[in-house]
């Protein structure tokens, strides 16, 4: 997993509630276990039409929007089922980090596994986000994990919350596995000392 530095994007605004893991990526493109490609069908239904060709009204197929690296959701995103091709389908497509007043806890979770930031704020600040999207297009906004921040485009910063052992893996670039081959040593030590484990 790669480190998570601070960066700043634009914002592709998709101000819809309750999306839920099947709009994300639709169960038809599950059958893959690799992430690859996986962002080619990402909210597939709702950005081609049935011959394949592009909506040129749905947000991700308009050129304001185009290689924007942050989601701006309505409330709720993420229910549904629990599959983890939803994150990996965002990633895939582009984005590092989505945008909403509240997400599903499993689709939470994975998404911070995969290095994708599920960004909680509070409504008067998701109302002031849209304003400036809206009104903004190709304004920028930054993301900061470390200082747990949003930086708007008018300079205001907005604090959002994230699990502490979530956030040290993410800026470590690490996983639950690699933190624990981390402590290795200690592990060792623990077991020779304590459990009888190891001459």
């Amino acid at each position: 997993m790669n480190h998570f530095p601070p960066f700043a994007s634009r914002v592709a605004p998709l101000l819809i509630n309750d999306i839920d893991t099947d709009q994300i990526i639709p169960a038809r493109f599950l059958k893959v276990t690799d992430k690859v490609g996986l962002g080619a069908n990402l909210f597939a239904d709702w950005r081609f039409d049935p011959d394949g060709s592009p909506k040129p009204e749905f947000v991700l197929n308009q050129s304001d929007h185009r290689g924007a690296a942050i989601l701006l959701a309505g409330n709720n995103f993420g229910c549904g089922s629990s599959r983890e091709h939803a994150p990996w389908a965002l990633l895939g497509f582009g984005f590092r980090a989505v945008i909403s007043t509240s997400f599903a806890d499993i689709f939470r979770n994975n998404a911070l596994k995969n290095a994708l930031l599920p960004i909680a704020i509070d409504g008067q600040a998701h109302k002031r986000l849209i304003e400036f999207v809206l009104h903004q297009p190709s304004a920028e906004i930054g993301v900061d994990l470390e200082s747990q921040t949003v930086r708007m485009p008018d300079g205001n910063e907005v604090q959002f919350p994230i699990d502490g052992f979530a956030k040290s893996c993410l800026l470590n670039g690490t996983d639950e596995l690699g933190y624990l081959l981390g402590h290795e040593k200690r592990i060792a030590e623990y077991e020779r000392t304590h459990l009888g484990l190891i001459d």
